[in-house]
């Protein structure tokens, strides 16, 4: 058997209904120096039947036992499965295009400095995406740069999971898949990104995330607003906030009082608000004072929770005009 330049990794649990599609998109990729590498997570449908029929008809797909229960075990074994050094993550109700595999391994060869790559997404099926669905699609798409990445790294997970190709050995390196209790993707590309990984996407649409009811972004707590607000604050408490005993937050509504109390629980208090709202200036909102944007007093670390959909690129022009720099003085959080 030839050693695959690429192995492309698919944990799956109970995925009859859109298994097969799934796995017929990456047999149906332009380049074929592949291996799929499946963890079956203790299905109890006829996922097994469906995987022993392919591996049967395809010496490049093998199917392997997760060590444990749940999603981290089955990529933490899934990756330990994995023989090349890139990987491509996909999920069993994904669609991967036919030259997705071809075109992410190109750029990883063309840029060995680059550890991730990402491509353009796009949801399906359409008429059931919400709007906030199609803004994230949006908002994601236009990541194309690993410092437009950096930059909104804490407004979002920047990646979708099972759109990226990474190498194995940096991952590995930053201790690979671990479940410490918030999403476990994101958890990753945060700690790449502390160990200074480089990332990339490419502009092309080359993959299709299936939207529906399910979906374990919808469903599992790690994935909940708090998990991930709980998973930005470790994170930047190791960082951004190293040291930092108070902040400023930018934004007095429902999602800046929701930071606040995550950021009490990392032992971070909020000395002042920042608000637009004539109504809450000149009060004080649990024990700091809301003052108005024209304020002159904007020293130290400031976080950006402003909730309101669109205002995250008006706030970041206005905070600019005072002289400060993202990464330094500011960090987006919604």
């Amino acid at each position: 058997m030839i050693d695959p330049l690429v192995s492309v990794l698919l944990p799956v649990r109970n995925g009859e209904p859109f298994l097969g599609a799934a796995m017929d998109s990456i047999l149906r990729q332009s380049f074929g120096q592949w291996e799929l590498v499946v963890p079956d997570d203790g299905s109890s449908d006829d996922t097994p039947r469906i995987l022993a029929d392919y591996a049967r008809r395809d010496g490049r797909i093998r199917i392997v036992s997760p060590e444990g229960r749940g999603l981290v075990s089955a990529l933490s074994t899934g990756l330990a499965a994995c023989r090349a050094p890139l990987v491509a993550r996909m999920d069993a109700d994904d669609i991967s295009h036919p030259r997705r595999l071809e075109l992410q391994l190109r750029f990883m060869e063309e840029n060995p400095d680059v550890g991730l790559v990402a491509c353009g997404f796009r949801h399906f099926p359409r008429p059931g995406v919400r709007v906030g669905m199609r803004s994230y699609e949006v908002w994601q798409n236009t990541l194309l740069t690993h410092d437009l990445v950096l930059r909104d790294l804490y407004v979002e997970s920047p990646f979708v999971h099972p759109s990226v190709m990474f190498r194995k050995e940096p991952v590995l390196n930053v201790g690979g898949y671990a479940d410490p209790g918030w999403c476990e993707d994101y958890d990753l590309w945060l700690r790449l990104a502390a160990a200074e990984i480089r990332f990339a996407r490419l502009p092309d649409l080359l993959f299709f995330w299936r939207d529906r009811p399910e979906r374990l972004t919808r469903t599992a707590p790690a994935y909940s607003a708090a998990s991930f607000r709980a998973c930005k604050a470790h994170y930047l408490k190791r960082g951004f906030l190293a040291g930092v005993s108070e902040v400023t937050l930018v934004g007095a509504g429902r999602e800046g009082r929701a930071w606040m109390r995550t950021l009490a629980e990392v032992g971070i208090g909020v000395s002042r608000w920042i608000d637009a709202d004539p109504r809450k200036q000149g009060r004080l909102l649990h024990g700091a004072p809301v003052l108005p944007p024209g304020t002159d007093e904007l020293s130290g670390k400031l976080l950006v929770t402003v909730g309101t959909r669109g205002a995250r690129e008006g706030i970041r022009s206005w905070l600019a005009g005072r002289g400060l720099r993202e990464g330094v003085e500011i960090v987006c959080v919604t």
